[in-house]
């Protein structure tokens, strides 16, 4: 038997978990699984991943209106024809990032807490993801491995249900 919270080994007829102390309610036997082993990890991943990514959200929006602002009196800075149409470009861009960033986080936390819906919202972003090479392939490719199985459906919602 083991934990449904830390994933330790649990004593049979103990109120608590020795490792984080969470209450057990009913003994739930749960097998070693892909998704058991790497689902924190992913969640973890996410989040950071997302964290990344309102940097460079926020960067994008910042540049925009800073370098191509409506109040451009650089004497060699770009043509007004130029910045008519690249600021509400970039800041468009920004703004796109800031939503994947918020996505991710969204499914980070979900992985987290364990919730039903967040399966379906980390393989989207997953997929997303898999556009941003290096790193952003590297993190859908692992999310995809844990999660789209069939197996892997029927486990997580056996988690989600133990949470």
């Amino acid at each position: 038997m083991f934990c449904d919270q830390c994933g330790a080994q649990l004593q049979s007829g103990e109120p608590r978990c020795l490792r984080c102390g969470k209450t057990v309610l009913g003994l739930i036997e749960l097998r070693r699984s892909r998704v058991r082993d790497h689902i924190r990890l992913v969640g973890i991943l996410w989040m950071a991943y997302s964290a990344l990514h309102v940097v460079a959200g926020v960067g994008a929006i910042v540049v925009a209106n800073t370098i191509f602002g409506r109040v451009m009196h650089i004497p060699n800075g770009p043509p007004p024809e130029v910045t008519v149409w690249l600021r509400p470009l970039i800041s468009f861009v920004g703004w796109l990032i800031l939503a994947k960033a918020a996505a991710g986080f969204f499914a980070g936390w979900g992985l987290l807490q364990r919730e039903e819906w967040a399966r379906t919202v980390a393989l989207v972003v997953g997929f997303i993801a898999l556009l941003s090479v290096p790193i952003g392939t590297a993190l859908g490719i692992y999310t995809l491995w844990v999660l789209l199985p069939s197996r892997s459906d029927e486990e997580y919602k056996a988690l989600a249900q133990a949470a």
